[in-house]
């Protein structure tokens, strides 16, 4: 059984579905010291120390909050992050995953079965609202598989491997060192990706390697 979390972070710009992720928290984690935070920036900054239990939006006033949860798993590996959306499609779904999401729950679940989905992580459960559970059977069911959409893709192969390590979820120094490059050359790599993809984060590069077939 994992420990209980002891801090606890909740990213969430609509107060009344703040108050319902706080009342939640409260019941299953009674003793657990809460913070929230109600935009991206601000959620950044709340993440030193870094909490046991992260519970985040995606789509906040600036940016996302899937950038929340990447930057959390690589300063804590450790940390429990739960997305808690109303994004109930493939592309939110599985790029929260693979940024290492543990739970992925739907904004129209009951308090108390919210708390129930947040206690039974202890003994590893994952919370996820039915349909999502639905949705991952469903997509590693289909027969034949689908192929990936494939984009126009404007660049080098050097820059498609690190573009392919970067949505597996390695860093930029993790995939300098196993593409045998120095950490300054896979920045610049990766600063050419986002430009010629137009993102601006790394969900946004996951979701653009899922649409190439690169993730």
């Amino acid at each position: 059984m994992s420990p209980l979390p002891a801090t606890i972070l909740i990213v969430e710009d609509l107060p009344s579905t703040l108050d319902w992720l706080a009342e939640a928290v409260r019941q299953a984690f009674p003793l657990a010291v809460q913070t929230h935070a109600s935009t991206r920036a601000a959620a950044l900054c709340k993440l030193s120390p870094p909490p046991d239990l992260l519970l985040v939006d995606i789509g906040l006033p600036d940016g996302s909050g899937l950038d929340v949860l990447e930057a959390l798993r690589q300063q804590q590996p450790a940390a429990r992050c739960v997305v808690t959306t109303i994004f109930d499609d493939d592309e939110h779904l599985f790029t929260a995953l693979q940024l290492g999401a543990q739970g992925y729950v739907l904004k129209d679940q009951a308090r108390e079965q919210l708390a129930a989905m947040l206690l039974a992580m202890q003994q590893g459960q994952p919370p996820l609202s039915p349909g999502i559970a639905r949705r991952m059977l469903s997509h590693f069911q289909q027969q034949p598989p689908v192929e990936p959409v494939v984009i126009h893709d404007p660049l080098t192969e050097r820059e498609r491997e690190v573009l392919q390590l970067v949505s597996k979820g390695y860093s930029v120094p993790q995939s300098a060192k196993a593409l045998a490059i120095s950490p300054h050359t896979a920045h610049t790599y990766i600063k050419a990706v986002y430009r010629k993809l137009s993102v601006a984060s790394r969900a946004e590069a996951v979701l653009a390697a899922r649409r190439m077939g690169l993730a």
